[in-house]
């Protein structure tokens, strides 16, 4: 995820390093979609707003879904009555760079590299891994306050090249591969203490965190696959292959909604390189008309206050995904619900871009901009209508 629509096929076919530029990129492109009087014309009422940990900024990197997926479970253990931990992405993003390592090269190179992630990747490293607190594994050297992977993106990539031009692999490309990710990132302890108590990752992740990653499903919406039935997600950062569960397009807003209010908060992969989102304003919507044909003055007013949205079928979902105007660029999660001063709702997302934004770190996102832009959803099983699960074949 997070790459802007100018840079997706590129980030996908050169250079790793493409995807810490290209989520500056991003970032900065949306500073511009502003509003000046944005804040004021939106009256909030919030209905719902779920317990979440404090705002991170994933700084350079393609990692938003280490961080939005740990912010997930960080959640989940406040449900679950635990007391929450800031959970390292940079040690889930680390382990996964060496599992999309092992998969690159049994492709003989066929697939994308780089930073990008889905969601369920935290699940899969959190099974096989384990888990840190942040605190313990940053992946800062001394003097370095915020993460920066372009560098080592790149060498990474080039290793990786090279390994499967020899066509012969050697028994410690592991080994080289891991020792230069601890150049970078510092090595992962073998344990640690943690409220006094001493830690491996796997213990922490069992005794302190507590989730089953079986417990978790990965759901998303397109009209060319069999609706209520799994299907591989064809998007470059799904290089493990992941099978998602097909819902009708109404069904992804039914599903956050029933989650919300049973005190399940919801991961959220989506399209963010659109005029019509704005992180400095904070809000997400459809406008009736696509940007380009709105008037100078309706765009500069885009985010003045609540504007009527169009309704979006399931053709019309499907048609953006294929022509590359919806693209896998963000991971964040969606942590509650509010009505502005009209009676529509928004969800409340929260993102890991840091405190910038009129919302410190938060934004709000319509639910038809939900249904027309998701790639997908992460949810407990358990958050969804029994109907829909059976409908699933989710036990």
């Amino acid at each position: 995820m997070n790459w802007s629509k100018s840079l997706y096929l590129a980030a996908a076919l050169f250079t790793a390093s493409f995807h810490a530029q290209a989520q500056d990129n991003l970032i900065n492109s949306l500073k511009a979609n502003v509003s000046d009087n944005s804040k004021e014309g939106f009256k909030f009422t919030e209905v719902i707003n779920l317990g979440n940990t404090s705002i991170k900024d994933q700084g350079s990197s393609g990692t938003c879904w280490a961080y939005s997926g740990n912010s997930f479970l960080e959640s989940e253990m406040i449900r679950m009555g635990k007391q929450p931990v800031d959970i390292s992405p940079i040690f889930t993003a680390r382990n996964t760079y060496l599992e999309k390592a092992v998969t690159y090269v049994r492709l003989h190179g066929d697939q994308a590299q780089g930073d990008g992630g889905q969601l369920h990747d935290v699940l899969t490293i959190f099974r096989k891994y384990g888990a840190v607190p942040k605190d313990v594994y940053t992946g800062l050297k001394p003097g370095q306050t915020r993460n920066n992977f372009s560098e080592m993106g790149s060498l990474l990539q080039g290793m990786n090249e090279t390994i499967v031009k020899n066509k012969k692999l050697s028994p410690t490309w592991k080994t080289a591969f891991a020792a230069a990710m601890d150049a970078y990132l510092g090595e992962v302890p073998e344990s640690f203490t943690y409220a006094g108590k001493t830690y491996t990752p796997r213990t922490f992740a069992d005794q302190v965190i507590g989730i089953n990653p079986d417990d978790y499903v990965g759901i998303s919406s397109f009209d060319a696959y069999p609706y209520h039935k799994p299907f591989v997600l064809l998007i470059p950062d799904n290089w493990s292959f992941e099978s998602f569960q097909n819902v009708e397009i109404n069904e992804l807003t039914d599903v956050i909604d029933e989650a919300l209010k049973n005190g399940y908060t919801v991961a959220w992969a989506t399209d963010v390189s659109e005029k019509n989102f704005s992180w400095k304003n904070g809000v997400a919507f459809v406008p009736e008309k696509p940007f380009e044909q709105l008037t100078k003055e309706e765009q500069d007013n885009l985010f003045n206050g609540p504007k009527p949205e169009a309704n979006i079928t399931p053709q019309q979902r499907q048609e953006a995904f294929d022509d590359y105007s919806t693209t896998d660029d963000h991971g964040m999660h969606i942590v509650g619900l509010v009505k502005d001063q009209n009676g529509k709702e928004y969800y409340i997302v929260k993102n890991s871009w840091g405190e910038s934004n009129d919302y410190k770190g938060y934004m709000y996102a319509t639910k038809e901009y939900v249904r027309y832009k998701t790639i997908s959803l992460l949810v407990h099983k358990n958050a969804l209508k029994p109907a829909l699960k059976n409908k699933l074949n989710i036990k």
